[in-house]
């Protein structure tokens, strides 16, 4: 028996929505699958590709004790004059740099910690 493929098309576009609905609960029942099965794989799919982050934004949180090397730290990390790099820290918690790749923003984070301040990774 040749599937008429055509004709199925056709027969699906003047159906109702209800009708349709009852076709899928149908073919779910006799064939033992489910129609949701690939919405879920793709959900899955996403929350995977959400783990493994490639850039992040590094946050200056808190500047700790010694402000003055933090300002040095920033100057260095941003590139930024002594004001801009000032104006950062005194504005803390202030965003330093963004989609910044994973090694270099892991390098940032251990400098600023290193003279005190505490820093987050977005």
């Amino acid at each position: 028996m040749a599937l008429d493929v055509n004709a199925i098309v056709d027969q699906l576009k003047e159906s109702s929505i209800l009708e349709l609905n009852d076709l899928v609960k149908a073919i779910e029942e006799e064939f033992g699958v489910s129609a949701a099965a690939p919405v879920a794989a793709a959900g899955a799919a996403g929350a995977d590709a959400a783990a493994e982050k490639d850039s992040f934004t590094v946050e200056l949180s808190e500047i700790g004790q010694e402000k003055v090397k933090v300002i040095k730290a920033v100057r260095e990390i941003t590139g930024l004059g002594l004001k801009d790099a000032k104006g950062l820290v005194d504005n803390a918690p202030s965003t330093l740099k963004e989609d910044v790749a994973k090694d270099e923003a892991e390098e940032m984070k251990a400098k600023l910690e290193e003279v005190g301040a505490v820093v987050n990774l977005k």
